[in-house]
């Protein structure tokens, strides 16, 4: 049995064998139920938080990372913006006859490592399989659970005139790494996927200061959900070009194939809108972290033009920053 059948989507023998034999192992699942069970009564009052999200990424293997560990990551960095404790998530699988087991089980196992990584249970999941030409290998979905404490508020609403802008890392090396993947491309230096969990940062962020709102760049990139934040504040994004931390291999790409690497998407980074007199000591704190080494504070906001970005470029000038229009690069998650 080295590849996908139809009869292992039909709940039947060949099914069963499929979930025992690579699921379960993997997920360390006690129960194979149509639901899971939660206890949440060591959380109370706590507030939950819920997601939901599909991955389809082609290639589902791409440098830095696969489609399994980009799924797990995702839902639990999801969470983690609006300021939750990712608790526990589901997956559910839509496989393509003919699919290599091989390449299921190292996918199950990434996304097995990513859930400890990130201490999140996968406690629940689906499998369905699909005529051969009828999928693209792999799709998977996930929804995921958070615990949300007293206290916490993050959201674009709470964004003020006069706060400080921080990325947590350098931008584009997801989107980077995939397109150079899909296309046969190669790139000195290499260039990486970002995908990670950025849970254990944002509570360290939380711990230590005030913390207006916050957003993972992913599809977009830093330019689009900039002006998302701009346009539900209703504040100006003033940010100064030569602050952005772009690796020479992500400038590098963007230069040789025309693209702008603000609209390159990301998968392991955060953009918060921090308070003006906590910036700094929020700035330290993220450096401390290996995932935010490279943070840096990128910008200011202000009361007018409300709704603009406005991106002071490394030559003096001003440029109004919008949202991407269509599609850079599709099926980057």
């Amino acid at each position: 049995m080295d590849k996908i059948l139809l009869a292992h989507g039909s709940g039947g023998t060949a099914m069963h064998k499929l979930i025992r034999e690579y699921f379960v192992p993997e997920f360390d699942m006690k129960s194979l139920g149509d639901a899971a069970i939660v206890d949440l009564s060591v959380h109370s009052p706590a507030r939950l938080a819920f997601t939901t999200d599909s991955y389809v990424v082609s290639p589902v293997f791409f440098p830095g990372g696969n489609i399994g560990e980009l799924a797990v990551y995702g839902t639990v960095n999801d969470l983690s913006m609006v300021g939750a404790k990712p608790l526990c998530m589901s997956a559910g699988l839509i496989l393509e006859e003919g699919f290599l087991m091989n390449d299921l089980k190292k996918i199950l196992a990434s996304m097995a490592d990513a859930a400890k990584r990130s201490g999140v249970k996968i406690i629940a999941g689906d499998t369905k399989v699909v005529n051969r030409g009828k999928g693209d290998g792999i799709f998977i979905n996930t929804s995921g659970i958070g615990i949300l404490e007293d206290g916490i508020n993050i959201s674009p609403a709470n964004i003020k005139s006069g706060d400080k802008i921080i990325v947590s890392g350098t931008i584009g090396n997801h989107g980077v790494a995939v397109m150079a993947e899909r296309n046969g491309l190669s790139f000195n230096p290499p260039v990486l996927s970002d995908t990670a969990p950025l849970n254990q940062m944002v509570q360290e962020m939380l711990a230590h200061g005030e913390v207006h709102a916050m957003r993972d760049p992913t599809r977009g990139g830093l330019a689009t959900t900039l002006k998302e934040m701009a346009l539900e504040s209703g504040l100006c994004f003033s940010i100064r070009e030569a602050s952005i931390p772009v690796p020479d291999g992500v400038r590098g790409a963007s230069e040789l194939l025309g693209i702008d690497p603000l609209y390159i998407a990301n998968e392991g980074i955060l953009i918060a809108v921090v308070r003006k007199d906590t910036a700094e000591s929020l700035l330290a704190i993220l450096r401390k972290n290996p995932l935010g080494k490279d943070a840096n504070i990128i910008g200011e906001v202000a009361e007018s033009p409300e709704g603009k970005v406005l991106l002071k470029t490394r030559i003096g000038g001003t440029r109004v920053i919008d949202m991407l229009s269509g599609e850079q690069l599709p099926r980057i998650c």
